[in-house]
């Protein structure tokens, strides 16, 4: 006897993986679906792939077809996929929704989209409960579309109960901008020296694709109208992290601190550079479904840093990851060696 059969949207990315794996092993009778239809090599072999067009209503409704018991969106965004969803509510039994951490702002009216402004950098609590006041919702950003998604579909709870989860910096596998590369790249080219803005005590908290997987797997076999964030149990800085994949790939560098933001240019900055830190409370995903999580951030670690080892092989970062490339580019981008050398050997060290 299964759980029913489950719906997984965006199934061959990061998240989509491990999520596929985690219900068909639950007991759900799951149809995988991506752009591309390709499947896993650790799916089941019971699971099925399927080629989806997310942006085409009538395909999205042939794939739910006379129904299913949980849909789970991993690639939502703004009112169009949220009128997509809640127009197949009568074939839908509940859903599973990602949203982001991105979407909340401090009592100053900031956040992540103000965060490149003079100041802009949002002064969170410490940890941030899903109480916390968000960014208005709209089309404009990142931020601003996954509350709208959240808004329309709450207000449609009475028809299908939908758990949206606000995700922290999703890593492991598989991901197309893997904030480890920093490190792990450097540590292949031989680097031994590196600089850390802000002390090395910038966190953005951690959300390994195992333990979202498990929320995911939770969330499906208990419906709700809920929001939960979704973080790692414990967020390192920036430093902790640096050293953690030193650890797994058995070398030692030199961290150089800099007080303050990067000194110039991108010398310092790193994709978990924050002013200030950013720290999900997961109380309520404990009390709500029962969550525990599945894996560590350094236990997780070796496979993350293996997979991008691999990547990494014989071919330039840039084409291993063009949208790490893109996001990162400006002003040097996250290798500029040269000028790391200029400013190191210019202050002294």
């Amino acid at each position: 006897m299964t759980r029913g059969n489950a719906v997984v949207i965006g199934a061959t990315g990061q998240t989509g993986r491990v999520a596929v794996q985690a219900l068909a092993e639950d007991g759900w009778e799951v149809r995988a679906a991506s752009r591309g239809g390709g499947r896993d090599p650790r799916w089941p072999e019971e699971v099925r792939a399927l080629r989806l067009d997310r942006e085409d209503d009538g395909a999205l409704a042939a794939l739910v077809g006379d129904g299913c018991d949980v849909i789970v969106d991993l690639v939502a965004y703004g009112r169009p996929h949220a009128r997509q969803l809640t127009g197949l509510a009568d074939r839908i039994g509940s859903a599973v929704v990602m949203s982001s951490g991105a979407v909340y702002e401090d009592d100053r009216g900031r956040g992540f989209d103000t965060q490149g402004e003079p100041d802009g950098f949002p002064r969170y609590p410490v940890p941030i409960p899903e109480s916390l006041r968000t960014v208005a919702p709209g089309e404009a950003t990142y931020g601003t579309r996954k509350v709208r998604l959240e808004r329309d579909l709450l207000a449609a709870g009475g028809t299908l109960p939908v758990t949206l989860l606000r995700a922290g910096a999703i890593h492991g596998p598989y991901c197309r901008t893997p904030r480890e590369l920093y490190f792990v790249k450097r540590a292949l080219d031989g680097r031994r020296r590196r600089v850390l803005a802000y002390g090395g005590r910038s966190v953005f908290h951690p959300m390994h694709v195992a333990n979202l997987a498990e929320l995911i797997r939770l969330a499906a076999a208990r419906p709700g109208s809920r929001v939960l964030n979704a973080g790692d149990p414990e967020a390192p800085d920036v430093a902790a992290i640096g050293a953690a994949v030193d650890a797994v790939l058995g070398v030692e560098s030199e961290t150089v601190l800099v007080d303050g933001p990067p000194p110039e240019g991108t010398i310092g900055d790193t994709p978990w550079g924050t002013a200030h830190p950013v720290v999900y409370d997961m109380t309520a995903a404990g009390r709500e479904l029962g969550y525990r999580a599945v894996t560590g951030y350094a236990e997780s670690l070796p496979g993350t840093v293996e997979w991008l080892t691999e990547r990494l092989r014989d071919r330039r970062w840039e084409d291993a990851f063009p949208e790490m490339a893109r996001n990162y580019g400006a002003h040097g981008g996250l290798f500029d060696y040269a000028a790391e050398d200029d400013w190191l050997e210019r202050h002294g060290h």
